[in-house]
């Protein structure tokens, strides 16, 4: 038995020029880790949990499996959450709920970075995106060293010559001359489609969905004035903070924990823990 990493993102690596720019203001890269023999049983759930809140996705006479095809984007459920009426918003949460109870229920694991981008700032979106990895590869690593199971990582792909140069930085830590850094992590980070993978699908929810909405309310409001920020993602924050903690990997290294999510806060350089307040 292994264990699978997807990896997503949500917003964007373009700088923000105003505090009123309709730029996305923050960055989330995160991974959820499964059991590979639980995929089976998840993407079972997954698929009936798409059906059942969005039947009109796909006709009900196509084979059950073609309904990984049309995915529920998690931006587009954020949208639903800030801008619809209460109805919308319930049918959204609704779906978050079930959503969350999948990860629960088959014990996932979380780890990412979170990039509060400050105003006027440049940044490196390569390097933030490489360094994201190259950290989710060492979350991922300290867990399967601790479960004593091997592991595989599947990223959303992204521009062919950035798939390339994030997958070279993690091959010079695995055949390094002082050793594999790694050693758990059977190959450099593959890149799929998410129409063929659930886990990348659900690793969408997570960073679009929960994620993003939550880190743009803790850190953004009362800086940023802009679509990306909204008080009614506090509804969101305030029904999945305390789950979502819950599913983080963390662990202690050199007498310190490192947490499943990191928050790098440009605006106000506040840590993580204000984002699971609640």
């Amino acid at each position: 038995m292994i264990r699978i990493c997807y990896i997503d993102e949500s917003g964007c690596t373009g700088m923000l020029p105003s505090a009123t720019s309709q730029i996305q203001p923050i960055l989330v890269i995160a991974g959820i880790v499964f059991h590979q023999n639980h995929l089976t049983n998840l993407t079972q759930e997954y698929l009936t949990l798409k059906r059942k809140y969005f039947p009109a996705l796909t006709p009900a006479t196509v084979p059950f499996l073609e309904h990984v095809k049309a995915e529920i984007k998690g931006s587009d459920i954020r949208t639903t959450i800030r801008n619809g009426n209460r109805n919308q918003r319930r049918h959204a949460l609704g779906f978050l709920d079930g959503y969350v109870s999948i990860l629960e229920r088959y014990n996932a694991k979380i780890f990412g970075r979170i990039w509060i981008k400050g105003i006027g700032r440049k940044i490196n979106g390569a390097a933030i995106y490489t360094s994201s990895i190259q950290a989710a590869c060492g979350d991922f690593q300290n867990l399967l060293e601790f479960e004593n199971l091997n592991g595989i990582i599947i990223a959303d792909s992204r521009d062919y010559l950035q798939n390339i140069g994030v997958s070279y930085s993690i091959f010079t830590q695995k055949f390094k001359a002082t050793g594999d850094a790694y050693g758990r992590i059977l190959e450099m980070p593959t890149f799929g489609h998410s129409q063929n993978h659930i886990g990348i699908q659900l690793s969408d929810i997570l960073c679009s969905a929960i994620l993003f909405p939550m880190a743009s309310f803790t850190y953004c409001t009362g800086y940023i004035n802009s679509v990306h920020v909204s008080p009614k993602y506090d509804l969101i924050k305030k029904r999945y903070a305390d789950r979502i903690k819950a599913l983080r990997h963390r662990y202690l290294d050199g007498g310190r924990y490192r947490c499943g999510i990191t928050v790098s806060d440009d605006l106000a350089k506040r840590s993580v823990a204000p984002l699971f307040v609640v």
